[in-house]
């Protein structure tokens, strides 16, 4: 997998004194989905926003693996700027990826912000297994417009915001659409996906400063989560903001910035 496209972007290079901040996406997202909250800390950071394998305009692989995602963003960062630790934000698949690399390249994270998961297999994300199916059941061969997409898509996703997350993967391909996320490889691994690689991270401790960020109305963060996540983060603070559910920084943009730049922003001598 170390010979896998991974397509980055990158903001801030003539701001050589400021700390690098990588953004990892979840399930079906892309990097640009970090933009609105990567320009409200480019006056702190240089910031670099990630498309995990298997989505966006990075490389597809053959069968997920949290393990080999981790080691190739890793990969990735490290070929950007390997002349200091990176800051590293993941949300949900992005952050159990975020989460390994800390395990597995401590040297490359200086600080680690987790958005709305835990270091634990999980029977949520049903809800995954159904976008999954609706997206399957399209007949690509018919659509001729974005509209047409969104009305085929409208009985099973009723919800207009998660409809348009899942439809910003749709791209034009000649005279028709394909999908740009590698829908075979991730909908076949929702289980994968919902899981956590217990034996690769048996006895690993990451000692540097995490922000555990959690939405009040959602269920990936729970009190009995704790001894797991700080199992492996002993410096992890938990935060929980009101009136959000899982998508905690698109939910709730404004406050989820003024978390992370007090995070970005604390000297290294103090607590995380």
């Amino acid at each position: 997998m170390g010979e896998l496209a991974l397509h980055t972007v990158t903001k801030g290079e003539e701001s050589g004194d400021l700390p690098r901040v990588a953004f990892c996406h979840g399930l079906f997202g892309q990097g640009r989905n970090w933009t609105t909250i990567s320009k409200a800390i480019a006056d702190i950071a240089r910031t670099t926003l990630v498309d995990m394998p298997d989505h966006g305009r990075s490389g597809w692989t053959d069968q997920f693996d949290y393990v080999e995602m981790a080691d190739t963003v890793a990969e990735g960062l490290r070929a950007i700027d390997d002349s200091q630790p990176w800051i590293v934000v993941g949300h949900s698949m992005g952050g159990k990826a975020a989460m390994l690399m800390a395990l597995r390249h401590p040297d490359l994270v200086s600080r680690l912000c987790v958005v709305d998961v835990s270091p634990v297999g999980y029977r949520e994300g049903r809800e995954f297994e159904h976008f999954v199916e609706s997206m399957r059941g399209m007949d690509l061969d018919v659509i001729s417009t974005r509209q047409d997409a969104d009305a085929a898509l409208a009985t099973d996703v009723p919800d207009d915001a998660v409809r348009a997350f899942l439809l910003q993967n749709l791209r034009r391909d000649g005279d028709g659409w394909r999908w740009q996320m590698n829908l075979d490889v991730l909908g076949d691994s929702i289980g994968r996906l919902r899981g956590w690689p217990v034996e690769p991270t048996m006895g690993k401790v990451y000692d540097g400063p995490v922000l555990w960020v959690s939405g009040e109305t959602s269920g990936y963060v729970r009190d009995e989560m704790g001894d797991a996540m700080r199992g492996y983060f002993p410096r992890a603070r938990l935060v929980t903001i009101k009136d959000a559910g899982h998508w905690v920084h698109s939910e709730q943009p404004e406050v989820f910035v003024e978390v992370l730049r007090r995070f970005i922003s604390a000297g290294e001598d103090q607590p995380g």
